[in-house]
């Protein structure tokens, strides 16, 4: 039979396990609940109940950023977008991007890029390193160093966690959320419909096509193609590419990367070979 002092010890670390964990969600949701929101607030007291995940955007950790991506990426793949089922031009896509992911600002993500069937000029990013790149892209792009510019770009983008901050600033606003987090599902949508539809902040642009640069410089790529892929769509006339909707003031950006290529010149020339693109192209579309 087990002595009263073992008794004890035994009591002591049993209700270590379970206060710590419940005084945590006495705490979140006490947070929440005394924390004034503009519109409909969501109470997070029977999503703990039910067990639904909270997120604490300010703080999400890779883990959760790579499963929220994920979660994205099916809904994407659900029904807002369509994903070509061309092996070889999404291994061809992937392989440029796997050489530019090598050289971002974080190469330990588990990055995944892949084609939509889509002839508008468009590219985005959501989270945890998922890339999508539209075929209208594709055929825009005269070489392969512009089309990995654009995907350095949206690199970029995941680098800097703009996502991350643009989900936390909609959620506050919209009043589905406190400082103290959202739940999963909501977090998803909030995400797909920012990373669809939603123009990056000036600020967003400027640090994705600083570090997109780095990356491209990294990997070996012509620096050039940065700048001549947005000269192009600037100049295209007719209506405006989906890019330059979403990834607004171009002619700032052009005048600041050049800045940036003159300051920090490369002597890298990969990818500027445009008949050879254009043959992989015409040969994959």
């Amino acid at each position: 039979m087990m002595s009263r002092k073992g008794l004890v010890a035994n009591y002591r670390v049993w209700r270590r396990r379970w206060f710590y964990p419940l005084i945590s969600v006495v705490v979140a949701v006490s947070l929440c609940l005394g924390t004034p929101l503009t519109g409909k607030a969501l109470d997070l007291r029977p999503l703990l109940l039910q067990g639904v995940q909270i997120l604490q955007l300010s703080n999400i950790s890779d883990r959760q950023e790579v499963d929220l991506g994920k979660q994205m990426n099916q809904q994407l793949r659900s029904g807002e977008v369509r994903i070509s089922r061309n092996a070889e031009l999404n291994r061809y896509v992937e392989q440029i991007g796997e050489r530019l992911a090598a050289n971002s600002d974080r190469p330990n993500l588990p990055f995944t890029f892949q084609v939509v069937e889509d002839d508008a000029v468009n590219a985005f990013a959501t989270l945890g390193g998922y890339v999508y790149i539209n075929t209208g892209l594709l055929k825009t792009a005269d070489n392969e160093a512009e089309l990995a510019s654009v995907m350095a770009h949206e690199i970029g983008h995941i680098g800097g966690k703009h996502l991350v901050k643009q989900m936390r600033q909609k959620a506050l606003a919209s009043g589905v959320a406190s400082a103290t987090g959202l739940d999963r599902n909501t977090a998803v949508g909030i995400g797909v419909e920012l990373a669809l539809n939603r123009p990056r902040s000036r600020q967003d642009e400027f640090d994705a096509d600083k570090r997109g640069l780095r990356t491209l410089t990294r990997a070996g790529y012509a620096q050039s193609g940065m700048v001549s892929f947005m000269q192009k769509l600037l100049k295209g006339g007719g209506s405006v590419p989906t890019f330059l909707s979403t990834h607004p003031a171009t002619s700032d950006r052009i005048d600041a990367l050049r800045r940036s290529i003159a300051s920090q010149p490369s002597n890298g020339r990969y990818g500027l070979d445009n008949a050879a693109y254009r043959a992989r192209i015409r040969e994959l579309l």
